[in-house]
């Protein structure tokens, strides 16, 4: 039966990540830095990224909404929540309406996990997921 888990793992076209999440590397990741400061850099991340257009940004929701035009086109929401006054959270939320044979769930895996490290160059990892 875990095969046949897996197999359907594979063709989501939907992955978020959250402190729930079995995948330790979709974890919700927590950063020392304020809110401003991580959402000013977040929001850069995507406006230097040649392959992102920033579609929305409602800093009162935290939220920035960015369409990705390669690999694949998807659609991505950014969510940046202050936790402590010097510990915030980044979670994403990305879809596709592409079908692949081989299944999106390890490219879109993939893209997040490259957001992370992106951000991690530029800010001090605390923790991710819950601790």
């Amino acid at each position: 039966m875990s095969i046949i888990g897996n197999l359907f793992i594979r063709f989501r076209k939907q992955i978020e990540t959250s402190d729930q999440q079995k995948d330790s590397s979709l974890t919700t990741h927590y950063y020392k830095a304020t809110f401003n400061q991580l959402f000013k850099s977040v929001e850069e991340l995507f406006r230097q990224d040649a392959d992102c257009k920033i579609t929305t940004v409602s800093k009162d929701h935290g939220e920035i909404a960015v369409e990705i035009n390669k690999p694949i086109p998807c659609f991505l929401i950014v969510t940046v929540v202050s936790v402590k006054p010097l510990e915030t959270a980044v979670d994403f939320n990305i879809s596709s309406e592409k079908f692949s044979p081989i299944g999106l769930q390890p490219i879109l895996r993939k893209r997040l996990i490259s957001y992370y490290e992106k951000i991690n160059k530029i800010h001090t990892l605390v923790r991710s997921g819950k601790s």
